[in-house]
């Protein structure tokens, strides 16, 4: 089969149904045989491109499709990648995602640590929730990141999550990265003279499409701390939910706090806001991303 034409669902179907020599027809026929009806515009909107199996009942076809056209298991359906958005996400998905170094500051340096990981899950892990708590010392510093993902495969085989660090200061000593729940440390890239870290988090399950997992991880910084004046988080693609928490300690609370919001394309949104009675900073956003989203804040003394 011709793997210049493979490379997408559509592309293989075709290549496969030419392979064949079979006629729309006589696969619809086969469909049927087997309880599946689809119509032959519909198969004809398949190998073209126009449109993809995306309902549970045009889902059902795809093993029967593999089995006529003499292909491998899953073959079709590993092509299939995450269904494509509806309704008021539509506009949020992008069609061709950033790459995953984009919205870093250094992103030849974060090129060069995600290929040393297996990254071919992250564009099928929906992003339906993203929670992050900070803690911030009484010295200033920020101690540690407990996150916490919900993810939903939209494809089978998912089982890694894909975590990237980076320090501001490059002579700090990088955090450690502990798993939490549901997953344990994969392969890890630790690159001290850009602060950066690269790691895999490995499900305790491997997922089918459809399925959810909730994972925690933590980043613990080590002394001296890095100064806190800021926190978030950048999206590269659209998440449902994201709570961010920053917990300071009692005896230090800042002034002048922000939260800001950047979408791709769109300048920075900016408002004040109040640190809590209990000495925290809570945001929550929906529909976030790509971009980025977080607080900054000041000291008493002016830093």
């Amino acid at each position: 089969m011709d793997t210049a034409r493979t490379d997408t669902f559509a592309g293989a179907l075709r290549a496969a149904i030419a392979e064949r020599g079979l006629g729309l027809e006589r696969i619809r026929e086969h469909l049927a045989q087997h309880g599946v009806k689809v119509s032959l515009a519909t198969l004809s909107y398949w190998q073209s491109g126009r449109s993809r199996p995306e309902r549970r009942s045009s889902l059902a076809a795809i093993g029967h499709l593999e089995e006529i056209l003499a292909l491998p298991d899953g073959y079709l359906a590993s092509l299939l990648g995450p269904p494509r958005p509806r309704g008021r996400w539509l506009k949020r998905v992008p069609a061709q995602p950033m790459p995953i170094s984009a919205l870093w500051p250094e992103p030849d340096q974060v090129d060069w640590a995600v290929r040393q990981v297996d990254t071919s899950w992250d564009g099928r892990l929906t992003r339906l929730s993203q929670h992050d708590f900070v803690t911030v010392g009484p010295d200033r510093g920020e101690r540690a990141i407990r996150s916490r993902h919900v993810l939903r495969a939209e494809a089978d085989g998912a089982d890694r999550w894909v975590v990237i660090a980076q320090v501001d200061q490059p002579d700090r000593q990088l955090p450690v990265l502990r798993p939490l729940r549901h997953c344990t440390v994969g392969r890890l890239v630790a690159h001290p003279e850009a602060g950066l870290v690269v790691a895999e988090l490995l499900f305790d399950r491997t997922l089918c499409r459809g399925d959810s997992i909730v994972i925690e991880h933590e980043l613990v910084n080590r002394p001296p701390y890095p100064p806190a004046t800021d926190c978030g988080r950048k999206f590269r693609l659209p998440v449902r939910e994201y709570v961010l928490e920053i917990a300071f300690d009692p005896s230090v609370r800042p002034v002048e706090c922000v939260q800001y919001r950047r979408s791709d394309g769109q300048g920075e949104t900016v408002r004040p806001v109040e640190v809590d009675t209990g000495g925290a900073l809570l945001g929550v956003a929906l529909d976030i991303g790509p971009g980025s989203y977080g607080f900054r804040w000041k000291w008493p003394d002016g830093r």
